[in-house]
């Protein structure tokens, strides 16, 4: 017996009021549909069906997975229509779950619940949930005995049957046995003119059958979203499920209210994270590690007891232990920092390596360079890594002291030791042990008189 999972994500999402389809929709970065996949592959399925219509090439395109098939649904009939243009892919002996590509935060853990509801006396298991406010969703309408009896649509729902509060999340378990017998008796004679896929439930109970309910630990399991404001709603909800998730591994948060997290990020022990910073990417981060106030990291490793100070911009680097960056410091791909290295405010970094102790502290740009240990670089240095046409590297051997104002032309070499002067423009080798500078002469031209403003 084997699993498939049939996402339905045919659906235009007209109150979205946008041309991206709505299962296309950025939730933390990444589609609604890509979570709903994701959470669906930790199920081991053999296969994932996804249903498509509106938009279905930007969603191929967008959504490419070794174990997702597509089929198409061209007409919008219904739920239960859009579940009948996966017959081909589902066998007689297969379990059948059936998600929704605009509900994607539905736990792994409680689909398991729901598929170990099924067996061959029950082939039929629902996800329901009680609400405070049911509005919109369809009533779990049960007999005196507790038992299933049907799900009535909001808009065919009686004064009674409005009053219910467990209601239909949509997310079901059926056996491809009875799935699709049930399936090709629906009508779609009720208020929408659709075919229900609800309307199975009915089916197995005129069958014989017991329909098996499960319910989620947490509401925001199964909220959909269908415009704007209820996925900003969700994706606050998602970023301080995420907050707490990190408080609860140890990590201190400023405000679990203010942080986004795009991606995953691994922690030491005793992590600081101050407000509105934004995680991407794979991110780790190592014991004692603090990240001030309006950090954008994406993709990045940073060893232990680094301090990250606020308005740094870090993608694609390794960073190694006791560093102090920024404030105002940005870290581009490729670029590596050993112990103690020092980063300071507008100082731009990228396609580098600075060995232990060295310091880049104001105002500075380093570029396709090789840095030893033990480097200061002056304020307002620049290596010159690009012609116009191809990159260039520096080489800044040990104990390097690189003057204030000084352009180092690649491909260029500094020995060890060297003392390059401020305002210097350095375009061939500097010695070990030596200085090396280069400027014009000084001039102090004598009776200059200031200009004045004409009348």
């Amino acid at each position: 017996m084997g699993l498939k999972v049939v996402i339905l994500a045919a659906g235009k999402g007209t109150r979205m009021r946008s041309s991206l389809p709505k299962v296309l929709q950025p939730l933390a970065a990444k589609p609604l549909l890509w979570h709903v996949i994701h959470r669906a592959e930790q199920l081991q399925p053999e296969q994932i069906i996804g249903v498509i219509g509106h938009g279905a090439e930007l969603v191929k395109q967008a959504l490419v997975e070794p174990n997702l098939v597509w089929c198409m649904q061209t007409e919008q009939l219904g739920t239960g229509h859009a579940v009948q243009q996966a017959e081909s892919f589902i066998t007689a002996h297969d379990q059948v779950l059936i998600l929704y590509g605009d509900v994607p935060l539905t736990q792994p853990e409680t689909l398991e619940m729901l598929l170990s509801l099924l067996d061959e006396s029950h082939p039929l298991a629902l996800l329901t949930i009680p609400l405070a406010n049911p509005t919109g969703y369809g009533r779990i309408v049960r007999n005196l005995e507790g038992r299933v009896e049907q799900i009535v649509e909001q808009k065919d729902a009686s004064d009674a049957q409005l009053a219910i509060q467990e209601v239909n999340t949509g997310i079901m378990a059926v056996q491809g046995q009875q799935l699709f017998g049930w399936l090709a008796h629906l009508s779609n004679d009720n208020a929408q003119g659709e075919y229900y896929l609800t309307d199975i439930i009915a089916k197995a109970v005129a069958d014989g059958f017991q329909v098996q309910t499960c319910s989620p630990s947490d509401e925001i399991e199964v909220l959909g979203v269908n415009n704007k404001v209820q996925l900003q709603d969700l994706e606050r909800q998602y970023q301080y499920q995420q907050a707490c998730l990190l408080m609860e591994q140890g990590a201190t948060l400023i405000d679990a209210r203010r942080i986004d997290i795009r991606g995953q990020v691994e922690i030491g022990q005793d992590v600081e994270i101050d407000v509105n910073v934004v995680f991407e990417g794979q991110v780790k981060l190592a014991d004692g590690v603090k990240i001030g106030a309006n950090c954008v990291l994406k993709d990045v490793e940073i060893a232990q007891g680094t301090h990250i100070k606020p308005f740094s911009h870090l993608e694609q680097a390794k960073v190694g232990a006791a560093c102090q960056i920024g404030p105002y410091a940005r870290l581009r791909p490729d670029t590596e920092l050993a112990d103690q290295v020092h980063i300071g405010n507008f100082v731009e970094v990228k396609k580098s390596c600075i060995a232990q102790g060295s310091k880049v502290n104001h105002l500075s740009y380093i570029g396709d360079t090789q840095m030893g240990a033990g480097v200061n670089i002056g304020a307002g240095t620049i290596t010159c890594n690009y012609d116009g046409v191809n990159k260039h590297q520096t080489i800044i051997g040990d104990r390097v002291f690189v003057g204030s104002d000084t352009q180092l032309v690649a491909p260029v070499t500094i020995e060890d030791d060297a003392t390059i002067g401020a305002g210097s423009t350095i375009t061939k080798t500097a010695p070990q042990g030596e200085l090396t500078l280069s400027r014009a002469k000084q001039l102090t031209i004598k009776g200059w008189q200031k200009p004045v403003k004409k009348s």
